[in-house]
This record gives C-alpha cells, sequence and structure tokens, in this order.
C-alpha cells in the first residue's frame, strides 16, 4: 500500500515541477512524424491538423501563448520529416529558437479546426528561417502567421544541408515581409549590445 502512495507523491512531484505534458506530446509528436512520408523537400510546406480544445483556451478563444506552443509541436514534426533533426544528431548539433514574431488576424474559437502549415523559406550562415501559419478549416483564412529564426548551434545550416543533400544548396532568396522582420531583430540586437556595453568590451 505505501508504494502506491510513494508512486503518487512521485506523480505529483514531477507534474508541479515538470511541464509533463509538453514532453509525452513532443514525444508522440516525433514518433508520429517518424512514420509519416518523408518531406524530401527542404523548403517543402508541412501541414498538420488541429482543433481548439478547452484547455487551450482563454475567453473562449485560443490562449495567445498556445499558438506558440503548437508552433512548437509543428516543428519537431517537419525536422523529423526533412530530416533536419537527423543531420543535427549526426554532425553534433544542437538547434535554439533565437526569434519569433507572430501576428493575430483573427481568433480560433473553442471546437475550430485548422491546418498548421510550416516550411523553412531560407537559410544563413547561422539560422534557419521558417513561416509558419494557422489557416482556419471553416473558411480558410490565415488566422494567424509566425515567423520563427531557428539558430544552429556548433554547425552551419549549409553544413546541415550539405549532409542531407549530398550537395550545396543555394539558399532561396529573401521575401520583403521576412527581411523587415531580420532588419528589426538585427537593430534590437545591436541597440541591447550598446546598452549593456558589449560592443565596447569587444573593441
Amino acid at each position: 500500500m505505501w508504494w502506491i502512495l510513494w508512486l503518487l507523491a512521485a506523480l505529483l512531484a514531477l507534474f508541479c515541477t515538470l511541464d509533463v505534458w509538453y514532453y509525452l506530446r513532443a514525444v508522440v509528436v516525433v514518433l508520429q512524424a517518424w512514420f509519416q512520408k518523408p518531406v524530401w523537400d527542404i523548403t517543402g510546406e508541412q501541414c498538420v491538423s488541429g482543433r481548439v480544445l478547452p484547455h487551450d483556451i482563454d475567453m473562449c478563444h485560443m490562449n495567445n501563448a498556445r499558438y506558440l506552443r503548437e508552433c512548437d509541436f509543428a516543428r519537431f514534426s517537419l525536422y523529423t520529416r526533412n530530416g533536419v533533426f537527423k543531420a543535427t544528431r549526426a554532425l553534433g548539433a544542437t538547434m535554439v529558437v533565437g526569434a519569433t514574431t507572430i501576428r493575430y488576424r483573427r481568433a480560433l474559437c473553442i471546437g475550430e479546426g485548422f491546418e498548421l502549415r510550416s516550411r523553412i523559406v531560407t537559410w544563413d550562415d547561422k539560422s534557419f528561417f521558417l513561416e509558419q501559419r494557422f489557416v482556419s478549416t471553416k473558411d480558410g483564412l490565415v488566422c494567424a502567421v509566425m515567423f520563427c529564426k531557428q539558430n544552429v548551434i556548433r554547425v552551419s545550416p549549409d553544413k546541415i544541408l550539405q549532409f542531407l543533400c549530398k550537395r550545396k544548396i543555394e539558399s532561396p532568396e529573401y521575401p520583403d515581409e521576412l527581411k523587415h522582420w531580420i532588419s528589426f531583430i538585427t537593430a534590437s540586437s545591436q541597440a541591447l549590445r550598446a546598452e549593456c556595453g558589449l560592443d565596447e568590451k569587444n573593441k
């Protein structure tokens, strides 16, 4: 009987200290993607379906933070299907999100279905740049759109793509809206470095 109490106490401690559902869902998403058809085109779009559930909402529509969470899982699926996760592991690299921005155009309401369409738009010597769109299945409206800068640590995106494609791949042109966003985050980074005196220290 005591072991049941210890188990319940351990589970309580686990759920109080970790976002257990996040990790469980991440495992399920990657396993599902593993058995799905690969995305051979590195800039190809992947579409995953979802629905706004009661635990996603505040005031009867999807909570703003839930959009970012859904984008996390969609990227996990995309990187599994297009081989980027496999390449980063093989090359000893890791990836972290360097910046995101999201524009909310119309609320997704409780019970409403949506498609989350993710694609790698382009890349530079340090990062992949992705676009992710929430498209309502009710009327096809793009309800939200997000840009994500995915930083690659210890290798370059070019090395990852050469590993996958066995040849050098030229990065696509930057759309105008992405250029503006990159200019914004670059200016923000420079301002923060100057504020902290980092530019002076590096001279």
